[in-house]
């Protein structure tokens, strides 16, 4: 018995640094989404992006554009009404804004 609570403990320490790395994960995917959104004509004022838990995904004014952290949290895209462009729009296939008409 004592040895398996010792296998058990080593294949939980060997789990911890990646979830100690699942937010660093999460930025880099959250930056990269939102170069690609900047880069299809989007103002940087008129987007938010959250990342948060996949059981509070489920927001209607939100599009979710990403996962990270093992598919254990998503990316949610929300348009502001900042500036001059307009709030509601079509998206890419990818799920990413698509350039203003």
């Amino acid at each position: 018995m004592k040895r398996l609570t010792w296998i058990t403990a080593l294949l939980l320490a060997g789990a911890s640094p990646a979830v100690l790395a699942a937010p660093d994960s999460c930025e880099r995917v959250k930056s990269d989404i939102q170069q690609r959104i900047i880069t299809n004509g989007v103002p940087e004022s008129g987007f938010t992006l959250d990342i948060v838990p996949n059981d509070q995904a489920d927001r209607p004014d939100a599009q979710v554009v990403g996962h990270c952290a093992n598919d254990t949290h998503k990316i949610l895209y929300t348009r502001t009404s900042s500036g001059n462009y307009p709030v509601s729009g079509a998206a890419t296939q990818d799920g990413v804004p698509a350039e203003p008409q």
